[in-house]
């Protein structure tokens, strides 16, 4: 889909914590080599370069727009645009970091163990991913979607099993090849401002696939259909703000040293 950076980053700080957080648990000193997967507008790239000031990062996305955006907000940073599910890196990094990208991807059992496989000796592989598919905000989507004349054309862009699975899962898949692993999960409290919040935030992720695919009166009309559902799942607090809870789930995995 195409993506559009400035609707994604309306709430640009709140979709960065989670960014912050992983990065938190990342113990590597001076990494040489540095690629951040869905990087998307580059606002997780700055963190990183941040942090890391002598180090060669690349960012890695599929989209154009977002690269756009990224180029613009970090001049330094080499971006490079690919699809991260079949993406290989020239040379082995020290550190993958993946800020809410690997999501969108399915197969994670192929997927995980071969990103961590790319890692040079001591390397780590750093992924936040939601982990939030089976809240009202999704289920609204799925009620809109079938309750309009739009259903049999919207029907097949339903996603089925969340792809982002039980944080069980992950160990099993990289406990055998690691020489460190660190998996929790968080849930963000968020409270957003502003009319039709949850919506607004959906439009920029989850949401645009649907809006998409239609046009003109009918997609202002699955919109607003979207909205006042979502809007009873999540009802303003008397000071005229909206309590979003978001679950997100991180995977630290690190190889072992030469």
């Amino acid at each position: 889909m195409r993506w559009e950076p400035g609707q994604y980053l309306a709430f640009g700080d709140l979709r960065l914590r989670p960014a912050i957080d992983l990065l938190a648990r990342v113990g590597l000193g001076e990494p040489a080599l540095i690629y951040d997967l869905g990087c998307g507008p580059g606002n997780t790239t700055a963190l990183l370069r941040r942090r890391w000031p002598d180090a060669r990062i690349i960012g890695i996305d599929a989209s154009a727009e977002m690269l756009a955006k990224a180029r613009q907000a970090s001049p330094d940073v080499d971006f490079r645009q690919a699809d991260v599910a079949i993406w290989s890196p020239p040379e082995a990094p020290a550190l993958i970091f993946s800020n809410a990208a690997l999501h969108w991807l399915s197969d994670h059992h192929g997927l995980f163990p071969r990103l961590f496989g790319m890692l040079a000796p001591g390397g780590v592989l750093a992924v936040q991913m939601p982990r939030n598919f089976e809240q009202p905000s999704h289920r609204a989507m799925a009620e809109a979607v079938a309750g309009g004349p739009w259903a049999e054309r919207l029907r097949p862009l339903l996603r089925g099993a969340p792809a982002t699975a039980e944080p069980a899962v992950y160990w099993r898949l990289l406990a055998p090849l690691v020489a460190a692993l660190e998996i929790f999960e968080i849930e963000y409290l968020q409270v957003l401002e502003g009319p039709d919040p949850v919506k607004e935030w959906t439009k920029g992720t989850a949401l645009k696939p649907f809006l998409d695919a239609l046009s003109g009166e009918e997609r202002d009309r699955f919109e607003a259909d979207y909205a006042a559902r979502v809007a009873e799942y999540y009802p303003a607090e008397a000071d005229g703000r909206t309590l979003f809870p978001f679950r997100r789930l991180f995977v630290i995995a690190a190889r072992a040293g030469p």
